[in-house]
């Protein structure tokens, strides 16, 4: 028989629900509020204290109000940290069991998807996920049995909020943690969030997928691909952490696709700068080969593509946006980062002739910093040489057939055995002759 105490608590429970019960959107939006600042941070034994072993029967009402309401946005905040409260009490595996039961996962999904829910809401949802990802591995394959790396990948390209998306890599990190069943859709939705277009999407899936990547051990053959993509941006937060992932990558088997893949990046294909005369001249004059290309070769046609008569400096400007140059200098900076730390990946790349493609690029005078990032690479006074070079040296470098497989010196690791003059250049006249010469020589060759 119960007491007197205990048959008062049931009384005010059963007031409490059915109070919730009777109540408006208005009214419950009230008692939301009541309930997250009287309980937040409850352990479970709190909360069955609080509702006198009767908490269960509130967070059912909160799901199935969550159910109905989801798709229109009312009160959603308030319901999602309300159910928050249960889900993340400490011993609370029974209150998360019965909210999956009822499909909760997937309605949390749904809610990423749906255009006319607050960006805030959804926050709340990714926050939701991430309790319920972290109680345990078969947490963590119920979301992505659901589809539920999809649906967060797809959200994470296309949130506007910078705090929603770190909340975002946060729960995908703990998907590709103690997950081995779904470890590689985790690592493939990656991957596949890198050509979005939302520059801190693609940091953080590039954060990730280093993470991801030492985890799942073996590479898809679709990354090498991505990543180059990647160097294509004008942000350079992103290109600092698509260089990061290829340092990683190089110490697996996609090494020589991905060094093939950067040294082909500095010498873009004409294909890829023809499609500069829309973007140049936009309804001037169309584009002109000068008499030296004609002479020099194909090759310089990459980079010496002039207009005539000679647009403006605000369409100039539009050259160093291009994402092929952009791609092209990031390719460059790459390649002296991987120089400077590892030997034999300096040696390799001299196989794939890279000092003919650096050359080339440090040619190309229609974007500065590629010429910069170029002349950094192969070190010789490289902080300002590309402001001295005049056109005609340009066009040299753009257009030359050195071909070093071996015994040379690029960002550091010494070589020998080349010589290679560039001719006068003010005070940096050997600057080219001198780095070049064999080991141990004196003067230019």
């Amino acid at each position: 028989m119960t007491s007197i105490k205990e048959q008062a608590a049931i009384s005010r429970l059963l007031s409490f629900l059915q109070d919730w019960d009777n109540a408006g959107k208005v009214a419950r939006s009230h008692i939301l509020n009541t309930f997250i600042e009287t309980n937040q941070g409850k352990t479970a034994p709190e909360l069955e204290q609080e509702f006198s072993q009767g908490a269960s029967l509130f967070l059912v009402r909160l799901t199935t109000w969550l159910r109905l309401i989801y798709m229109t946005g009312s009160c959603l905040d308030k319901l999602l940290k309300s159910i928050g409260i249960f889900l993340s009490a400490v011993s609370s595996n029974r209150y998360l069991i019965e909210f999956l039961e009822v499909g909760g996962v997937l309605t949390l999904l749904e809610i990423l998807g749906l255009e006319k829910i607050k960006e805030e809401d959804k926050k709340e949802s990714i926050r939701l996920l991430q309790v319920i990802a972290n109680s345990g591995r078969k947490y963590k394959e119920l979301i992505c049995e659901s589809y539920g790396v999809r649906s967060i990948a797809e959200f994470l390209a296309k949130s506007k909020s910078e705090e929603t998306q770190e909340e975002v890599q946060i729960l995908l990190d703990s998907l590709v943690h103690g997950n081995p069943k779904y470890q590689n859709q985790v690592y493939k939705g990656l991957i596949a969030l890198l050509p979005c277009a939302s520059p801190k999407a693609q940091q953080l899936s590039l954060q990730t997928l280093r993470t991801a990547q030492s985890i799942v051990g073996t590479t898809h053959p679709s990354i090498v691909d991505c990543v180059l993509k990647v160097l294509r941006t004008m942000h350079l937060e992103v290109q600092y952490e698509a260089i990061e992932l290829i340092k990683d990558l190089v110490n697996y088997d996609v090494c020589q696709a991905l060094l093939k893949g950067l040294v082909a990046l500095l010498i873009p294909s004409v294909k890829e700068t023809s499609k500069l005369q829309p973007k140049i001249l936009n309804g001037r004059e169309p584009l002109r080969l000068g008499l030296r290309e004609g002479l020099l070769g194909l090759r310089s046609r990459a980079f010496r593509l002039t207009a005539a008569p000679p647009p403006d400096s605000a369409v100039l400007q539009l050259t160093a946006n291009l994402p092929v140059f952009l791609q092209q200098a990031a390719a460059a900076k790459a390649i002296g980062v991987l120089a400077r730390s590892n030997t034999s990946i300096a040696e390799e790349m001299l196989h794939l002739r890279v000092v003919h493609s650096l050359m080339a690029a440090m040619g190309n005078t229609d974007h500065s910093n590629s010429q910069r990032q170029a002349s950094l690479t192969l070190e010789s006074n490289a902080e300002d040489l590309y402001m001295k070079i005049d056109s005609i040296q340009a066009d040299i470098l753009a257009a030359n057939k050195v071909n070093v497989s071996k015994a040379l010196s690029i960002s550091g690791v010494s070589y020998s055995n080349m010589s290679f003059y560039l001719g006068p250049c003010g005070e940096d006249q050997l600057a080219y002759t001198t780095y070049f010469q064999k080991e141990g020589s004196e003067g230019k060759e």
